[in-house]
C-alpha cells in the first residue's frame, strides 16, 4: 500500500468513528419513561441518566408566559382536575394543577414548569431542544428568555413542525440552530410516503432550517435519505426511538442526535460495539 493510500484509509476510518461516536442522546420530554413528561422531575432525572440534551414542549399562555406542556389542554397530564386550554389560561391557573400524580403517586404535586425553570436545569456543556407547540406569536417572548445569560447559543436548538415558526425563528434568532420536524404518511400500502425527500429538502431550504428532525420511520429513512440531507448541508436528527436495535441502525446511518424516552437504556445501547 502506498503511503498516500495509507493516510487516506486512516482518514476514512477516523471519519467513520466520528460518525459512530457523534450522536447526542436527547431525553424526550425529559426521562419521560420513568417520570412525568415535561416536568422538572423528568428533566432532572434525564441529567442523572446522562442524557446529552433534553427536549421539551412549549406554549404561550394567555398572559404571555412560556410554559412546558405538550398538549393544547391539560386533560391528559392532569386527569380528574379542571381541564384547561393552555393558550386560553393564565400561568397562575395552570400552576394550580398537579401534573405528576397521573404517572405515579411519588410525583404528586409536580407542576407545569416555565421555560426559565427548565433552562435552569441544563448543566454546562449540555443542550436543550426547545419544541414550539404553538405559532410564531411565541417568538418575541421566547427571544429574550433564550438570550438570558443562563445558556450559550450553541446549547440551544429550536424545533417545530410549523414552517412559519422555523422561518421566523431563523430571522429573529439566527444565533440558534432551528430544525424543521416532520413525520411521514401513506394514503395506502401501495402509495409513496409523503413528504418525499425532494419535498423535505425544499422545505429545509425554504425555511432556512439548520437541520431536519425526522420521526424514526425506517421504511423511509435509509442511507441514501440521510446522505441527501447531509449533502444539502443540513443536520439529521431522529425521534422518538426507544429500542436498541433501531438506535444502532440510526447510528450507522449517521444521525447527529437520537431523541428517546429512555436515555439510560439508549446510552447503554450506543456504548455497545
Amino acid at each position: 500500500m502506498k503511503l498516500i493510500e495509507f493516510f487516506l484509509l486512516l482518514t476514512l476510518v477516523a471519519g467513520a468513528n466520528h460518525v459512530a461516536q457523534a450522536q447526542l442522546i436527547v431525553a424526550h420530554r425529559g426521562a419521560s419513561y420513568d417520570a412525568p413528561e415535561n416536568t422538572l422531575a423528568a428533566f432532572r432525572l434525564a441529567w442523572e441518566q446522562n442524557a446529552d440534551a433534553i427536549e421539551g414542549d412549549f406554549y404561550l399562555t394567555r398572559d404571555q408566559q412560556i410554559v412546558c406542556i405538550h398538549d393544547r389542554t391539560t386533560k391528559r397530564v392532569a386527569p380528574q382536575q379542571p381541564e384547561r386550554n393552555v393558550a386560553e389560561s393564565t400561568f397562575e391557573e395552570l400552576r394550580t394543577l398537579d401534573v405528576g400524580t397521573w404517572k405515579s403517586p411519588r410525583f404528586a404535586n409536580e407542576r407545569i414548569p416555565t421555560l426559565a425553570e427548565v433552562l435552569a436545569t441544563v448543566p454546562q456543556g449540555r443542550q436543550i431542544f426547545v419544541e414550539i407547540k404553538c405559532g410564531p406569536e411565541i417568538l418575541p417572548v421566547l427571544a429574550p428568555q433564550l438570550a438570558a445569560p443562563t445558556l450559550k447559543p450553541e446549547q440551544i436548538t429550536i424545533i417545530c413542525f410549523n414552517e412559519d415558526v422555523v422561518t421566523q425563528a431563523r430571522t429573529l434568532m439566527p444565533q440558534y440552530r432551528a430544525n424543521w420536524l416532520t413525520s411521514y404518511r401513506q394514503k395506502s400500502e401501495a402509495s409513496p410516503w409523503t413528504p418525499s425527500i425532494d419535498n423535505v429538502l425544499n422545505t429545509l431550504s425554504r425555511t432556512r432550517a439548520t437541520g431536519l428532525g425526522s420521526n424514526g420511520n425506517l421504511k423511509v429513512i435509509d442511507a441514501r435519505f440521510v446522505e441527501q440531507v447531509h449533502r444539502a448541508g443540513f443536520g439529521f436528527h431522529v425521534w422518538t426511538i426507544n429500542d436498541p436495535e433501531s438506535v444502532r441502525t440510526l447510528r450507522s446511518l449517521g444521525a447527529e442526535s437520537i431523541t428517546t424516552d429512555r436515555p439510560a437504556l439508549i446510552r447503554d445501547a450506543l456504548a455497545e460495539n
